[in-house]
């Protein structure tokens, strides 16, 4: 295992991520904040909601299998109980970085999930935000992350 740290810092050096549980209501989802960080921090970006084609202007796909080149990592923002299939299709299409989404609520984080990725080789970041660690940080974010790492709503080890 790798300090969360580490594996952030890995996760973030990918240029293409996709986004799961990118909402067409901007304000209503936290999917959609860690897709605009991403995106103005100069990663390439792919929203990825099966019930919409357009998310604040960009493309949005349905799946994973519907981005053209495909992606290196993906940041999985839905509810739990979707995370372990997200993982299962990144586990099919070769993509080996899955940060499930966790901040002071549930989150997207499945203990199936994490278990499935890891047993086929897969860096599984089981809580916290990618928007809590450089390059995508931000002062509150920051704060959120030395908060939640005393709940366990981010892992101290991945």
């Amino acid at each position: 295992m790798e300090s969360i740290k580490e594996a952030a810092s890995d996760f973030l050096a990918h240029n293409r991520i996709a986004v799961t549980g990118v909402s067409r209501n901007p304000g209503s989802h936290g999917s959609n904040v860690v897709y605009d960080r991403l995106r103005s921090r100069g990663h390439e970006v792919f929203a990825v909601n099966p019930n919409a084609d357009e998310v604040e202007g960009d493309p949005c796909y349905h799946d994973l299998d519907s981005i053209p080149g495909g992606v290196e990592a993906v940041v999985i923002g839905t509810r739990p109980e979707l995370a372990e299939a997200t993982v299962r299709d990144c586990e099919r299409l070769g993509i080996r970085d899955v940060w499930m989404h966790r901040g002071p609520g549930p989150g997207s984080v499945s203990a199936d999930a994490t278990a499935y990725g890891r047993e086929h080789g897969m860096r599984v970041i089981d809580g916290g935000c990618p928007l809590m660690f450089d390059p995508t940080a931000d002062f509150g974010h920051k704060c959120m992350r030395g908060v939640l790492k005393l709940t366990g709503a981010v892992p101290r080890r991945v």
